[in-house]
């Protein structure tokens, strides 16, 4: 990166990587392995695996899954593009809010279906739970709702009342309800408690539900998740593909296994720092002349409109020809979270995965980049 060759420190706030500790939980279990040969595993995930998964659901969700309810994937990304696969086909439609994670894009794309973005905006908080607006966009070739609770990019947290009314219309209107709930420990109004679509049994064939232990247990290089589904077709044609890649990693399986014997202190102890971080990013944005910004609910990540042309445009100007004590920022532009063309464009994600301390900095180094950007490049 040139910014980085000119020996300039960079202050990422791009990237969704958590950088709070591992639980040592899966480390140790990594080195008890002792097998003289390393094979490969079950195709759907090691009986350990899947168990550990059942008894997070049963003892944290309240909620009962069969071991053939489980599906252990290479993260969720592997989850969501096996899922699309299997349920999509050529021109067959998604419902999906945006902004949204752009890798979505990617998955429904390569499985030949259509997205069709169900639009908010920055001054309604990103909000996106309205009946009629979902099914004003259900086409004769629509077959699924896609959402991710709580949100990346914005944050946002649906409630009990407002996940009844989306399983509702998928159920009247027999779509598949595609839950990505990766984020669901990080909810910060205790009204929300840990939300999953699971406690809805009345869609058990409609819904699909996306997990993984990346961003629950700081854990994003195990590269294990799980697809959680109880509709029965679906799972064979999930299988399939299983079989197909043969199987996820041994002996990260292993380790993520021994993860989910983490005591929830370690839950509390991780919410309450991103908590806090959030407070201090949301507060500092809110003092850049411009900024609109409203507090994200849950994950660790924050959406806002900037005072400037372009967010694109102010990030390569960031690298390039900002610097404050050869130290400058980064973020997500937001164009690329949206399907819609024309939107985000002044838009950026921000994650706060980041110490409290360079979070400070990351946020005066932007404040001082917004106004040297509008005063030498806009012209304000």
């Amino acid at each position: 990166m040139a910014a980085e060759k000119k020996g300039r420190k960079i202050y990422h706030l791009n990237i969704g990587q958590p950088d709070l500790p591992t639980p040592r939980a899966y480390y140790d279990a990594i080195r008890s392995f002792d097998e003289s040969t390393l094979a490969y595993a079950d195709s759907p995930g090691t009986p350990v695996l899947i168990d550990a998964i059942r008894g997070y659901y049963r003892d944290q969700l309240g909620v009962e899954l069969e071991a053939e309810d489980v599906l252990v994937t290479t993260g969720g990304s592997e989850a969501l593009l096996l899922t699309c696969l299997s349920i999509l086909d050529p021109y067959t439609e998604v419902i999906i809010p945006e902004p949204y994670y752009p890798n979505y894009t990617t998955f429904v794309h390569a499985a030949g279906g259509v997205i069709r973005a169900l639009p908010t905006c920055p001054e309604e908080g990103y909000r996106y739970a309205d009946r009629s607006r979902i099914e004003s966009l259900i086409t004769k070739n629509t077959r699924a709702i896609l959402l991710t609770n709580p949100g990346n990019p914005t944050g946002v947290v649906l409630d009990e009342k407002e996940m009844r009314m989306i399983a509702d219309v998928a159920k009247k209107h027999k779509l598949f309800l595609i839950c990505d709930e990766v984020y669901r420990e990080f909810c910060y109004d205790e009204k929300f408690g840990v939300p999953t679509m699971a406690h809805f049994r009345d869609i058990d064939q409609n819904l699909v539900i996306i997990d993984s232990v990346s961003k629950r247990f700081s854990a994003c290089g195990a590269r294990v998740g799980c697809v959680v589904t109880r509709n029965k077709d679906l799972q064979q044609a999930i299988l399939k593909f299983c079989q197909s890649r043969l199987a996820v990693a041994t002996v990260d399986q292993l380790g993520a296994a021994a993860l989910y014997s983490v005591d929830r202190a370690f839950f509390r102890r991780s919410k309450e720092e991103y908590r806090l971080r959030r407070d201090l990013v949301v507060s500092r944005l809110r003092q850049i002349p411009g900024v609109m910004v409203e507090e994200p609910m849950g994950a660790f990540y924050v959406m806002a409109s900037l005072p400037v042309d372009d967010a694109d445009k102010f990030q390569y100007w960031l690298l390039e020809e900002f610097e404050d004590h050869q130290e400058t920022v980064m973020f997500a532009p937001g164009a690329p979270f949206y399907e819609t063309p024309g939107k985000g464009v002044n838009e950026v994600r921000i994650a706060y995965v980041r110490k409290r301390e360079e979070l400070e900095r990351a946020l005066d180094l932007l404040a001082k980049g917004i106004a040297e950007y509008q005063k030498t490049v806009m012209n304000v």
